[in-house]
């Protein structure tokens, strides 16, 4: 963010409140299945995981409590633990009502205003957003018009030139006071607002996969998948040392592994399974060893940006296997802990992860007590448009 000086408080706001009626069913829109997972829960961990923004707001119809607490409650604990999401905003009739409910109801220097039903918003779209946004300037994202418009007028079509028709999407981002001020009236967006009052406004290039989604068609066309596979394997010798790190796990032993992070054998291999899935190369591409930032680094690290790279995808992890191959230490005892552990990482259910050890029968250098090697697997499923 090159026009700020300082890291501002920026809080996003999902708009959720609506009831979803044209998508046509009994359940809202925003908390119907969309490649994997309720719609809203897209939106709301793709913010959470963008490093510029300090809070997400969701801002819900009143009724829908429990339709949020299964959306997104079960699914962002650690968000929730820390504060960086806060409690849902009860909104009013109209959209324009929710809108200045959720701004009435947040401290902050700038704030982003994204519809739930616009669930694949990417970091990159947030990027350009930030770029252009400073205290008197609010961003709106835009695609250019390709398709031929015509006008109906009294049973007659008429042609509309399309230079200069542009398509607003969200994310809309503005200075929180000034826009809390501008919001006034049943606007349809908040740009229409802010130009009402007359500030400055800025566009950058939106994204097809940002389009809103209306109908049950539209929904449904989201929802086509592709599963992914991906496999990872590392290998750290042992050196003089009284513990290892294994599976997030500390394991007192006779040596210690030898690596420029924590050599955590069993997290290098499902991060390199993780990022495999996503054809995002290994993990020396995004930790290089050479990089002294990652001396000494937890792994857990590393799963982090795998994950955040799943979520970015619009990805979800349907399973994963871990296999630790060494003579000792004895990993029986702690293979629960680690699955546990795997499981928080990863913010799946203990059932998705799978953890297993074996020896080689004093064969080769695990069997030489030499170092320990893991193998990893790791089921993601991926939207279509990624294939």
């Amino acid at each position: 963010m090159p026009r700020m000086n300082t890291s501002p408080r920026i809080v996003a706001l999902i708009v959720a409140a609506g009831t979803g009626q044209r998508a046509g069913g009994g359940t809202p829109k925003q908390y119907r299945p969309v490649a994997g997972k309720p719609m809203l829960s897209h939106s709301v961990q793709r913010l959470l995981t963008h490093p510029a923004i300090s809070e997400v707001r969701v801002i819900i119809h009143p009724d829908h409590t429990n339709l949020y607490a299964g959306a997104v409650c079960a699914r962002v604990t650690p968000a929730i633990e820390s504060g960086k999401i806060g409690a849902p905003i009860f909104g009013g009739a109209e959209r324009a009502d929710s809108v200045r409910a959720g701004l009435a109801a947040i401290t902050a220097d700038y704030v982003f205003v994204h519809d739930a039903a616009r669930p694949f918003i990417s970091h990159a779209v947030l990027d350009r957003l930030l770029q252009k946004l400073d205290a008197t300037t609010g961003v709106v994202p835009t695609l250019a018009v390709a398709d031929t418009v015509r006008r109906q007028t009294d049973g007659a079509w008429h042609e509309v030139p399309r230079d200069g028709l542009h398509r607003i999407q969200t994310p809309q981002a503005f200075p929180h006071a000034a826009l809390l001020a501008a919001h006034k009236g049943n606007v349809t967006d908040e740009a229409a607002a802010w130009l009402a009052a007359g500030h400055k406004l800025e566009y950058v290039q939106g994204e097809e996969r940002l389009s809103k989604m209306t109908t049950q068609a539209d929904i449904d066309a989201a929802t086509t998948r592709r599963i992914a596979t991906g496999s990872g394997f590392d290998v750290h010798r042992f050196v003089e040392g009284d513990h290892i790190i294994i599976g997030g796990i500390k394991i007192p032993h006779t040596h210690k592994l030898e690596g420029h992070s924590d050599a955590d054998v069993a997290l290098h291999a499902l991060t390199d399974a993780l990022l495999g899935a996503l054809g995002e190369g290994d993990i020396g591409a995004h930790f290089p060893p050479s990089d002294a930032r990652w001396k000494g680094a937890g792994s857990t690290i590393f799963v982090a940006e795998a994950l955040r790279l799943v979520r970015e995808r619009s990805g979800s992890i349907q399973h994963v296997d871990v296999t630790i191959i060494c003579e000792a230490p004895k990993i029986g005892p702690h293979r629960d802990a680690m699955r546990q552990r795997i499981a928080n990482l990863l913010q799946l259910p203990l059932a998705y992860v799978s953890v297993k050890a074996t020896t080689t029968e004093q064969l080769g250098f695990t069997g030489r007590r030499e170092g320990i090697a893991a193998q990893a697997i790791a089921t993601l499923s991926l939207p279509s448009e990624d294939a």
